[in-house]
């Protein structure tokens, strides 16, 4: 199929209103309605799959559709279970405690998906830290960390690794970013705990006491759900050739937590509604028909374009960060099939390096800003409503260069250069941060040092 370059218009034009419409006050309130966004979806989506079945690519819509469904279904699934968890609890708001929080985040959003974590860590963090006055870092690196960078591990953890597995990498092969995973998550929760340190040393005295006599043990409501996560895990790793079977058995399994399950946890508790998931499922099926003569033209022309690890990485990140992480995510993956790279193996036609390249840049750029991946707002508008002052747009932004970007380009150096040289570079910017970090710890010890009964 030979496409020509306006066939790229659709797909740019749905991911730049999905970017910007929600920054243009004319345009917000009316694309606040998820009837708008599947108005513009099919508006943009219908035309072009209609053209792209005459020219002759009526198999590459049918493949887009049932993606498509593959993608809405575990979605979905991973979106209704997670809503009957809820942990609730009021711990001593320390900076080890809340440390520990996002660790935990960071770790069980590969499993559960960031969405999931980052809704199911929320509460507790915002009940935690319900008396303490400085808080808004902590749920910027609840973005960055649990919503973002924490789902590396497996397809289930993040929309462009699971787009990944739907192309043909193998459930298994995430795991092999286990190392980038742990520096990163690992440098970003040691820069949390260098600024809590902070802000908890700056806290009026009345807060820390409040905080001291105020605790709740945690306790886990609707625990029988990871029961049903755990069949959504194994539809995933064992029915990946049976896409039929693999839906039905994810739709059943959401089914079954949404009917038995506690309806206090879920609506109560957890405030549970239909809308973040009918949003995704809106706008994702205009992109997944618009990008269908985008991927072809990419594909064809991928060769003419100076890509290497690092220009896939950065490009595939930036993208990530301005746009939406699982179109950008397989764009760069269609495009890298076309290339090669002697002496490294392949995976799904995709040369490794490059392979790790995009899906360490689609998933931690994600954290760029608030439109990177679906939970930021979702974080940023929890938050806000329980009385936390988060930043502007802009003022995350600041955020995420200040803290994000150097750990991102230092695990960058390390983990997908080939030259030492490089990768020395990128342990001494791993150095600066670890040092600056130290730093802000030494000068800011915690004066809230009486004992607690």
């Amino acid at each position: 199929m030979d496409v020509p370059g306006w066939g790229l218009v659709p797909f740019v034009v749905m991911l730049l209103a999905i970017a910007i419409a929600p920054m243009i006050p004319a345009l917000a309130h009316h694309w606040e309605r998820n009837g708008v966004k599947l108005a513009a979806a099919l508006v943009l989506g219908v035309p072009t799959a209609a053209w792209t079945c005459l020219s002759g690519g009526t198999s590459l819509v049918g493949h887009a559709l049932g993606e498509y469904v593959q993608f809405i279904a575990l979605l979905a699934s991973l979106y209704v279970i997670s809503g009957g968890i809820h942990l609730s609890g009021d711990l001593r708001a320390t900076p080890r405690t809340n440390t520990i929080l996002l660790g935990i985040g960071g770790l069980i959003a590969s499993f559960i998906g960031t969405t999931g974590a980052a809704m199911l860590l929320v509460r507790p963090l915002l009940a935690t830290n319900r008396e303490r006055a400085l808080k808004a870092h902590t749920f910027i690196f609840t973005i960055l960390i649990v919503a973002n960078c924490g789902g590396l591990l497996t397809p289930l953890g993040d929309p462009p690794l699971y787009i990944g597995m739907l192309r043909g990498v193998p459930f298994a092969w995430t795991f092999t970013l286990w190392g980038p995973w742990l520096f990163t998550c690992g440098l970003l929760l040691f820069t949390y705990y260098a600024l809590d340190r902070r802000a908890y040393a700056r806290e009026h005295p009345s807060a820390i006491a409040w905080d001291d006599t105020d605790r709740t043990p945690l306790r886990l409501h609707g625990g029988a759900n990871f029961i049903w996560l755990a069949v959504i895990v194994a539809s995933v790793a064992l029915l990946g050739d049976h896409p039929v079977i693999k839906v039905v058995v994810q739709l059943a399994a959401a089914g079954a937590s949404y009917l038995i399950g506690d309806r206090d946890v879920r609506l109560r508790l957890n405030g549970f509604t239909w809308a973040p998931i009918l949003e995704v499922a809106a706008l994702f099926i205009g992109i997944f028909l618009t990008m269908v003569p985008a991927l072809e033209f990419l594909r064809l022309h991928a060769h003419a374009l100076p890509l290497n690890q690092f220009s896939l990485f950065a490009a595939s990140g930036v993208l990530s960060g301005v746009l939406d992480n699982a179109p950008t995510y397989l764009t760069f993956f269609e495009m890298s099939t076309q290339l090669t790279l002697p002496g490294h193996a392949v995976v799904a036609g995709v040369p490794v390096l490059y392979l790790e390249a995009i899906s360490l840049g689609a998933v931690t750029f994600g954290a760029l800003t608030y439109i990177g991946n679906g939970p930021n707002f979702m974080v940023r508008s929890i938050a806000e409503r329980a009385g936390v002052r988060m930043p502007s747009f802009g003022g995350y932004i600041g955020w995420a260069v200040r803290y994000l970007v150097p750990v991102l380009v230092s695990m960058a150096c390390v983990f997908l250069a080939q030259e030492w040289i490089v990768r020395g570079v990128g342990l001494l910017i791993a150095l600066a941060v670890v040092g600056r970090d130290v730093v802000m710890i030494a000068r800011n010890r915690d004066p809230h040092t009486v004992p607690v009964p």
